[in-house]
C-alpha cells in the first residue's frame, strides 16, 4: 500500500503548514517508518523526506544509501559531508516557511517527539520554522475504521462478561471459604479470554487492598495477595479480537468483598464516578456541539472534581490515554498532569476515561471507553454506577 500523498496535502493545507518533514537516523522514527510504510531494509544514515503542502516530494539521501527510500515518490538530493547535507537541505526546504516535523515543544507531547533537538536546530538553521506533527500524526495513527470500531465492540461485549463472571467467582470463593489469590483470578481471566478468542499484550490487574493503591500493581505467582473477605477488589481489563487490525477494550471495575460495603469506600467511589462523569459529559457536549476539545481540557475537568473533595493529592496520573491496536494508542491523551496534551479529541478516535484515587488502604479506580464521532461521543460498554457488594 502506498503512502497517500495528496491526502497528506489535504490536511497540510487545511493545517496551515507548507509542508511535512520526515526524518530518520537509525530506526528512531517508527512513526515515520509507519506514516511512510517503509519496508525492512538497510538505512544507517540519517534520510529526510519532505512533503510539501503542494507540488510533488522530496527526499534527502546518503550518497552510499541512495536506494533507502525507493518505495516512495519524488525527486532525490544526495549528501556525504555535513556541509552539503546542510546545503541540500536549504534545497530540500526551499519555499517552505513553516514544516511540520514529529517535535513537541518543551516535550509536552514526548509520544510524538521522536526528532532530536540537533536535527530541528538544523532544520531552523535552513531557515525554516518547525511546528509539531501530533496532530496530523493522530489522524493517520488514531484513526478507526468501521471494522475497527465493529472489532472494539465484540471485544466488550467478551470482556464485559468476563468480568462479570470474574467477581462472581471472587464472590463464591470467598463465601464458600476456598483459597484465591489475585493471581488465580488473573489466570482465570486469560483462560476465560483464550476461549473468547481475546489477546492482550499485557495484564490484566487483579488487585486486592492496598494492592489496589498502585495503578500498575500485576500480581505474579510468587506475589500475589490472598482474596478475602471485607476486601476491596480491583478489576483493570483490556483486551481485543485476534484479527488483523483489531483495537483494544480497556475498563476498570471495582467491587466489594462483603455484604455492604463501607462508607468510606463508597464515599471515594463516588468521587471519582463524579469526576469520571464530568469528564464524559465534556467530551459528548463538546463533540456534539462541534466544539474544538484538547486532551488537558477533559484532564482538567476530572481533576477538578477529585481535587475539590480534597483527595488531589491522591489521584497521580492522566484521566485518560488513546486507545488503538496497541492498549496506549498515537492520538489524544486526556492528560494535563504527567503532559499538557493540546491534541485536540478527533472524529474516529476512542480515548480511556479513568480517573482514580488511591489510599493508602485501598485504591479505586473508574475506567470507561469513549468513542469520538463526526457529531456525537459515546461510551462504548456498561458503566459502573455503584461499588459491587460481592456477597450481597
Amino acid at each position: 500500500m502506498s503512502v497517500d500523498v495528496k491526502a497528506i496535502q489535504r490536511d497540510l493545507r487545511a493545517a496551515k503548514v507548507d509542508g511535512w518533514l520526515f526524518y530518520d537516523f537509525r530506526g528512531r522514527d517508527p512513526i515515520a517508518h509507519r506514516l511512510l510504510k517503509l519496508p525492512e531494509g538497510m538505512r544507517t544514515r540519517r534520510w529526510f523526506y519532505f512533503i510539501p503542502a503542494k507540488g510533488a516530494p522530496r527526499k534527502l539521501l546518503h550518497k552510499i544509501e541512495t536506494a533507502a527510500l525507493d518505495g516512495l515518490p519524488g525527486n532525490a538530493l544526495f549528501y556525504a559531508g555535513q556541509a552539503e547535507l546542510q546545503e541540500n537541505l536549504k534545497k530540500l526546504l526551499a519555499g517552505a516557511k513553516v514544516v511540520a516535523m514529529q517535535y513537541s515543544p518543551k516535550n509536552e507531547i514526548p509520544y510524538v517527539a521522536m526528532v532530536d533537538a540537533g536535527t530541528i536546530e538544523l532544520v531552523r538553521a535552513a531557515g525554516t520554522k518547525v511546528v509539531s506533527s501530533a496532530d496530523l500524526v493522530q489522524k493517520y495513527e488514531a484513526c478507526w475504521s468501521e471494522q475497527q470500531l465493529a472489532s472494539h465492540r465484540a471485544a466488550g461485549a467478551a470482556i464485559d462478561r468476563i468480568v462479570a463472571e470474574t467477581f462472581a467467582l471472587a464472590g463464591k470463593c470467598v463465601r464458600e471459604k476456598k483459597s484465591l489469590t489475585e493471581y488465580d483470578l488473573k489466570q482465570f481471566i486469560l483462560r476465560e479470554f483464550a476461549a473468547a478468542g481475546i489477546v492482550a499484550d499485557d495484564g490484566p490487574d487483579v488487585a486486592v487492598g492496598k494492592n489496589a493503591s498502585d495503578p500498575h500493581y500485576g500480581a505474579t505467582e510468587a506475589k500475589a495477595a490472598a482474596i478475602r473477605e471485607g476486601d476491596l477488589l480491583l478489576l483493570d481489563v483490556w483486551g481485543k479480537t485476534k484479527e488483523k487490525g483489531s483495537v483494544y477494550y480497556d475498563i476498570t471495575w471495582v467491587g466489594y468483598l462483603g455484604a455492604t460495603v463501607p462508607k468510606k469506600i463508597a464515599e471515594v467511589f463516588g468521587v471519582v464516578r463524579e469526576a469520571r462523569d464530568k469528564a464524559v459529559e465534556l467530551i459528548r457536549s463538546r463533540v456534539a456541539a462541534g466544539k474544538m476539545l484538547q486532551g488537558w481540557e477533559v484532564d482538567r475537568a476530572a481533576r477538578e472534581v477529585i481535587e475539590k473533595a480534597s483527595y488531589g493529592k491522591y489521584f497521580f496520573h492522566r484521566t485518560g490515554h488513546n486507545i488503538g491496536e496497541t492498549i496506549h494508542g498515537n492520538g489524544a491523551n486526556m492528560d494535563g498532569l504527567e503532559t499538557h496534551d493540546v491534541r485536540r479529541l478527533i472524529p474516529r478516535t476512542c480515548t480511556s476515561v479513568e480517573p482514580g484515587i488511591y489510599l493508602k488502604d485501598f485504591g479505586i479506580r473508574s475506567e470507561v471507553d469513549v468513542y469520538i464521532g463526526e457529531r456525537e461521543a459515546y461510551v462504548t460498554g456498561a458503566v459502573q454506577r455503584e461499588v459491587l457488594a460481592l456477597l450481597g
